[in-house]
């Protein structure tokens, strides 16, 4: 397996376990998550909350990641996501 197959791989699960993830996140997390995500995923649709403050604060978080690649967001992702879990445990 590539490092690009080996990150993707580390990548999915920890979407997983961050979907899987009962209990709720603190919205500073929940935001570096989404913004990870989304530019992880190349997905530039707009936030479409029913609440324009939600919408704001989401944009401003993938204002703060436009400038990382791809695979960037992808290993930052998954070290929210372990730090998160681990000492939530």
């Amino acid at each position: 397996m590539n490092k690009k197959d080996a990150l993707d791989k580390e990548f999915k699960t920890a979407v997983e376990s961050i979907s899987n993830h009962k209990e709720p996140f603190p919205a500073d997390t929940l935001l570096k998550l989404y913004a990870f995500y989304k530019r992880a995923t190349n997905d530039y649709s707009r936030p479409n909350s029913s609440k324009a403050i939600i919408n704001a604060f989401k944009t401003n978080a993938l204002f703060q990641v436009e400038d990382i690649t791809q695979d960037e967001a992808k290993k930052r992702y998954i070290e929210l996501a372990k730090e998160y879990l681990i000492y939530r445990k």
